[in-house]
Order: structure tokens, then C-alpha cells, then sequence
């Protein structure tokens, strides 16, 4: 089944993003946003001016009016004087305020309403439209504030005072000077507003080029890698994964824009890395798939070339039937073998969930090294267990293990002496218990030309530890071939086997929280320390047995596998010797 072809969507270039682009965005609302503060200090300062200019207004006219009412003039009294422009000139100047000059005007109202002649008083046009206006004489007088008229068309203050023989006099003033004024302040703001929006218009532009052009780099980066970088900048993966966003020219920004650029190029990096160990991934699959077809052809053409001999009637003799039949039979068991060891790598690799218990480590391995013996009786072999400092020996050796799992580990390191060493080569194997304030940790030596990879991401054991050692004093290997022996379908030159023996030995032992370590060198045997999770006093099995949850199934830990050329392994003394320094 094919998988879904995924359409990308096109990202629009820069010209095509640019009538909506977030800068015009940016600098047009920082226009609006002065615009309107423009607007709305102008409202604030008009209506400031204006209440201010109209209250200078209302002061003078009542600043005359106490003047009038404390002089008591009459009728007759400013006939004398002449006019009521020498009557103020009588007044003191703190009375009069600044009503004295020409801005007021004065209106006697008859009993009628209507504008009436009094000495000094003229009854021309406008005293007349003044006292058409005033509808109430008498409730000005009453009045505290000056109340607003239109006189032919013009807004006034106006107020009344009565002279001192009950005459009726209307003072106003209008408030044409107001509003002069407050034209020249609108245009005044008006032409600052405009000036300071071209202003900030023009530095918020430049100003959002300057702070979104990381942005900008983001979507060139993601748009090349999504357009398979046609910049010719490719990565090792092909598709430009390995490119980043440049940093601003303001290295000390912590904004939300350099924020976003170290997410993105944080997420790339992961990005890039999940890809590549895909396609490594998939890389080693196509060479594990064809490894495993080329091993399954071989006993799969030896059978086939045998039953086509019998079939064509070549194998005349009994003889030469038996041993076509036992060829048969050797490759058909050889290709079993292969197809378990292939299912038990696969159940490995797909991370089971393990039923961990207290294991006797060596009853497991006195067992196997029992199957050895019976397939070889010739090979020398010792066994030792025991803790590491020789008191109690045989007690302890429990390990956190899936019994199963634990058994083909050691299974597979007793049939990798017996395959690939002579008989007659010895094979040293010890089970040790390390405590847990005891900082070794299995290796036997220095780590200096292994395949370690990752052994920084990964720490020790923790707690109590069992450690198994399988030395054999065969040929040993090469550098170059024990940095591979974990690899699966390797094998050295002529040898026997499938290739899958260690990668199994690897597997079971790393899904079980523990490590191996391998100690080889030309001539001078090979050594395979496998450290494993101890039970800290746990019974064996048949004793009390403890479930999953309790048998601390979450110490099992992240585990590494580390290959060494080194010297000769070092050997036991003796049956009764104390166990060897497992490093």
C-alpha cells in the first residue's frame, strides 16, 4: 500500500505577501493608534480653551456688574456724568476688571422690553437686538452666572444689573474671540498631528523592517526547505535541513522574535536529526532485509540442488541418498535456527514487556555449560561464583531478570566459544555480585578503540549488580571486526553461525536494563562481560516470588554496549580462587 502523497501548500513570495504583509500591518496601526490620540488630545485641549476663554468671559462681565451695583448710579446721576463709559471710568479698576474697554455692550430695557434711552445709554440697532434677545430681563439680575443670547445671529454672555433708581440694565459680551481662538488652535494641532504621523510613520516602517526581518529569514528558510532548497545549500539529507535561521545583528535580543528563531531552529535540528536516523533506519532495514534473503537462499539453494539431484534420479545410491537427506536436514535446522534468531531479534526490537523476577545467574549458566559439555566433552571449562570478595560463595548471584530472555543471552555466548574456538580452547566463566556502593561496573580495562556511541548518554547501573564473564582463549579478533561483532549478520572471514548470535547476546541484555563488553585482541581470546540488575537480596526462583511492580522493574535502566582491543583477558586461578577482577 502505497502511502498518501501529501500536497505542500505554495508559500506566496515576498512581493505577494507585501500589501498584507505584517510590517504594513505593524505601521499602519501605530498611524491610527496617533491618529486618534491626536484626536483626542485636540478634543481635550478645545474643550480646556474653551472653558477656560468662556470663564475669562463670564469673570469680566460679573466683575462689572458688582461694580455697577456697588456704585448705585441712577438714572439722572449718569445723565450728569455724561455716559456709562465715564461712569465705569469713576469705578475702581479691581471693580471693572477688563470689561471697560470696548467688548461689553449695553442695553437699558424699558418696562415694555423693549431698548429704552437712558443718559449715556445709545438705543441703536444692536441695543435694540439685545433687548429683543433677553426675553427675561429680571431673571439675569437674579442670576449668578451669565447665560447665553444670540444677538443678531451671535452667541454672547450675557447678565443685568439694576441702577439705583430700579432702571434695568443688560451687560454682554461676545464670544466671537472664543472661537477665532480656538480655529487657530485646531489648526495649529492639526498641522503638529500631521507632522508627527509622517514622522513615526516613516521610523515604525523602517523600524518593523528592522525588527521582522528574522521573520522574513524564517519563511525564506522554511519556503527553501519545502521547495527542496533550490539555493543548491542542501544538507546530507538532500532536502536542506541543515540550514538556519541567522541571527539578528543584535546578538543580546531575548524578543519574541529571537525567541521564535531559536524554537525554529531548535525544531529544524530535530527536524534534520529524526530524518536522518530515519533514513539511517531504513538504510540498515534494506541491508538487514537483503542480508537475511542471502542467508535463507543459501540452505534454501542447498535444498532445492538436492531434491532436483533426486528428483532427476542422480542419486542412485543409498548412500549418496543419506547424505543428500542429512544435508537437507543440516540446512533445513540451520535456516530454523536462523528464522528464531531472526523472530527473537524482531520481539527484542520491538521493546517487549518483559516479566523481570529473581533469576539464579548460575543455575543458568551450570546448565548451559552442561549442554557444552555434552557437545564437547574435550574443551576444558571452569566455572566460578561468588561474590566479588570470596565470602559466600555461591550466594547472592540473583539477577533482575526475564528468565527466558536471560537464558538465550547465555545460551548464545556458551554456542559462540563452541562454534568459533577450537576444542581444545579453554573457557573461564564466571558469576559475580557487585554491591551497591561498589563503583565497578563489569568492564575489564580501559575503553580505548570500541563502538561505544552513545555510552555518554547513558549511565552506570544503579544499585546492586550481577556480572556474568565468558572468556575463551580461541583466536580472539582484529580491531576492525570487534568494533563490528554486534552487528547483525557479521562474521569474520570463514566463520560458522548465522551472524545473529551477539546481536541476540545485545538485544536480550540491553531490553533487560543491563551492558555488555567485549575484551579481544589477536591470539589472545575474547572475553564478553554482561553486567545485569541484581535483586538486592532477592530470593531465587521458587522462593518468595515478586511481581513486576514490586521486583523494581522501573530500575531498569538505559543500557550501552562497549568493545575493547586489549590484551588477554585475565583467568581464574582455580576452582576454589577467588573470582577474578571483572572490570
Amino acid at each position: 500500500m502505497r502511502p498518501p502523497r501529501i500536497r505542500v501548500p505554495r508559500i506566496p513570495s515576498r512581493r505577494a505577501r507585501r500589501p498584507g504583509s505584517l510590517r504594513a500591518k505593524l505601521t499602519l496601526s501605530g498611524i491610527a493608534m496617533l491618529a486618534t490620540g491626536i484626536v483626542v488630545a485636540t478634543c481635550i485641549s478645545l474643550v480646556g480653551v474653551k472653558h477656560y476663554l468662556m470663564s475669562a468671559i463670564d469673570a469680566d462681565l460679573l466683575r462689572t456688574r458688582d461694580g455697577i451695583e456697588q456704585a448705585r448710579p441712577t438714572a439722572d446721576r449718569i445723565a450728569a456724568i455724561g455716559t456709562v463709559a465715564k461712569l465705569n471710568g469713576t469705578l475702581s479698576p479691581d471693580d471693572l476688571g477688563h470689561a471697560t474697554g470696548g467688548t461689553l455692550l449695553f442695553a437699558a430695557i424699558g418696562a415694555d422690553g423693549e431698548a429704552t434711552k437712558v443718559a449715556g445709554i445709545r438705543t441703536d440697532a444692536r441695543q435694540r437686538a439685545l433687548a429683543a434677545a433677553v426675553t427675561d430681563p429680571a431673571a439675569l439680575v437674579n442670576a449668578s452666572q451669565p447665560r447665553d443670547v444670540h444677538v443678531d445671529g451671535r452667541l454672547h454672555r450675557a447678565t443685568a444689573v439694576r441702577l439705583g433708581d430700579g432702571q434695568l440694565v443688560v451687560l454682554a459680551s461676545s464670544v466671537s474671540s472664543v472661537h477665532k481662538v480656538m480655529a487657530k488652535v485646531v489648526r495649529l494641532e492639526l498641522a503638529v498631528g500631521v507632522v508627527l504621523m509622517a514622522g513615526l510613520g516613516t521610523a515604525s516602517f523602517f523600524g518593523a523592517r528592522r525588527r521582522l526581518r528574522p521573520l522574513e529569514d524564517m519563511v525564506e528558510t522554511a519556503s527553501a526547505i519545502a521547495e527542496g532548497s533550490p539555493d543548491g545549500e542542501e544538507g546530507p539529507d538532500g532536502l536542506g535541513l541543515s540550514r538556519r535561521v541567522a541571527a539578528p545583528p543584535d546578538k543580546h535580543s531575548v524578543s519574541e522574535v529571537e525567541q521564535l528563531r531559536l524554537a525554529l531552529n531548535a525544531m529544524l535540528h530535530q527536524v534534520e536529526a529524526a530524518f536522518l536516523t530515519r533514513e539511517h533506519a531504513a538504510a540498515q532495514l534494506r541491508r538487514f532485509v537483503a542480508d537475511a534473503s542471502h542467508e535463507l537462499r543459501t540452505p534454501l539453494a542447498a535444498i532445492r540442488g538436492y531434491l532436483q539431484l533426486y528428483e532427476r534420479g542422480m542419486l542412485t545410491e543409498d548412500e549418496e541418498r543419506t547424505r543428500a537427506l542429512a544435508r537437507m536436514t543440516a540446512e533445513s535446522e540451520r535456516m530454523a535456527r536462523l528464522v528464531d534468531e531472526l523472530l527473537a531479534l524482531a520481539r527484542l526490537d520491538q521493546r517487549p514487556e518483559l516479566r523481570p523476577r529473581a533469576v539464579d545467574v548460575a543455575r543458568l549458566v551450570e546448565e548451559s555449560l552442561a549442554d557444552l559439555s555434552a557437545q564437547q566433552p574435550d574443551r576444558p571449562v571452569e566455572l566460578t561464583v561468588g561474590p566479588r570478595d570470596g565470602n559466600g560463595e555461591g550466594e547472592g548471584c540473583v539477577a533482575l531478570a526475564d528468565e527466558a530472555v536471560l537464558r538465550q543471552v547465555v545460551g548464545n555466548l556458551v554456542a559462540n566459544v563452541r562454534v568459533h574456538t577450537p576444542v581444545a580452547a579453554r573457557l573461564d566463566v564466571s558469576v559475580t555480585r557487585v554491591p551497591a556502593e561498589d563503583g565497578h561496573d563489569g568492564r575489564d580495562g580501559d575503553v580505548r578503540d570500541g563502538s561505544d556511541e552513545d555510552a555518554g548518554a547513558r549511565g552506570p547501573l544503579d544499585g546492586e549488580r550481577i556480572v556474568l564473564r565468558v572468556a575463551d582463549e580461541g583466536p580472539g579478533m582484529a580491531p576492525q571486526d570487534a568494533a563490528r561483532i554486534f552487528d547483525r549478520f557479521f562474521r569474520t572471514g570463514s566463520a560458522q553461525g548465522s551472524g545473529l548470535g551477539m546481536s541476540v547476546v545485545r538485544a536480550g541484555t540491553e531490553a533487560q536494563g543491563g551492558t555488555v563488553h567485549v575484551t579481544t585482541a589477536p591470539g589472545a581470546g575474547l572475553a564478553v562481560t554482561v553486567t545485569l540488575p541484581g535483586t538486592d537480596g532477592g530470593a531465587p526462583e521458587g522462593g518468595d516470588e515478586k511481581s513486576p511492580e514490586e521486583s523494581g522493574q522501573a530500575r531498569l535502566a538505559a543500557s550501552r554496549t562497549m568493545v575493547t582491543s586489549d590484551s588477554a583477558p585475565t583467568r581464574t586461578g582455580g576452582p576454589h580462587a577467588p573470582a577474578p577482577r571483572v572490570t
